[in-house]
């Protein structure tokens, strides 16, 4: 029987997900939903159908950015982005939304901390 190098597939199967455009949602989902009540959720809502400030974010995930139609309250920049939310666009987004949206309505300045974007981009991949 022929041993497997798993480092080797692993870094292989790494590689192409890194070609392929893809990100591996590697956050805790508990956790970010914690990350989502301290950081969103005073302005944007995880139930469906209910906006606040800022529209819902449930099933972000595979949606066009400025699409929500009970929100009323998208910036041009953000309805004229062109983006699909996935969760690689969703981890810029939160680190820097001044910069992948300019001219948005958004009043955050993002979040540095990686971790936490990933726990929080791993909870919003769990809203259907």
């Amino acid at each position: 029987m022929k041993s497997i190098d798993y480092t080797r597939t692993a870094v292989l199967a790494l590689a192409l997900v890194v070609a392929s455009g893809q990100v591996l949602a590697t956050g805790d989902a508990k956790r970010g939903a914690d990350a989502f009540a301290e950081e969103c959720g005073d302005c944007h809502s995880a139930i469906p159908g209910k906006s606040k400030k800022g529209p819902m974010l449930t099933g972000i995930n595979g949606r066009k950015a400025g699409s929500v139609t009970d929100f009323a309250g998208y910036s041009e920049a953000m309805k004229q982005s062109g983006i699909t939310w996935s969760a690689d666009k969703i981890d810029a987004y939160i680190a820097a939304p001044k910069k992948v949206v300019p001219g948005g309505k958004m009043k955050y300045d993002g979040l540095a901390d990686a971790g936490t974007r990933a726990d929080l981009v791993a909870y919003l991949m769990t809203l259907k």
